[in-house]
């Protein structure tokens, strides 16, 4: 399986409205399984298939400390959110940037799996703040627009100026 390159802020294909999966094919299911090695190699938690800059819904999270809980999510969709945290997120997308967002504690989510079968999960914690992180990828929406403008033109200039000297 190939590892496949991830998109790096600012890079505008991050915006992108990712499009429903019209049905769980082998390349779907090649895509889900390329993108949780380049997950786990890079390492992370969650990815979208727009930051591998593959414009479809599809999301594969593994929150677990010894990558024992593999998710894949196609065409997710919240359907339900309670609660309020805040927590500390990242991004494979925005490297080495660590900030506060607040986000709902727990969701309700149903989506397609490997196999094309639907389900529902609910989820709390770490898992919910991933599976919303992720999910915002699917909608063009990044974890820093959460923050403040100024942060967010911090963030941005950063980025900028490291991919100019890569």
């Amino acid at each position: 399986m190939p590892r496949l390159d991830i998109l790096l802020f600012p890079d505008p294909r991050l915006r992108r409205r990712a499009d429903p999966v019209d049905v769980v094919d082998d390349d779907v299911r090649r895509l889900i399984d390329d993108m949780f090695e380049t997950m786990y190699d890079a390492p992370g938690v969650g990815l979208s298939a727009p930051q591998v800059n593959v414009a479809k819904r599809v999301v594969t999270i593994d929150v677990s400390k010894d990558r024992s809980a593999p998710l894949c999510l196609v065409n997710p969709e919240i359907r339900s959110v309670g609660g309020e945290t805040e927590a500390e997120e990242g991004c494979l997308s925005v490297p080495g940037v660590y900030e506060m967002v607040k986000r709902p504690e727990r969701v309700r989510v149903c989506a397609l799996d490997h196999d094309g079968r639907s389900r529902e999960i609910e989820a709390e914690g770490l898992l919910a703040v991933c599976i919303q992180h992720e999910i915002d990828h699917l909608d063009g929406r990044l974890f820093v627009d959460y923050l403040s403008r100024l942060k967010r033109q911090r963030i941005r200039k950063k980025a900028e100026k490291a991919l100019r000297h890569a």
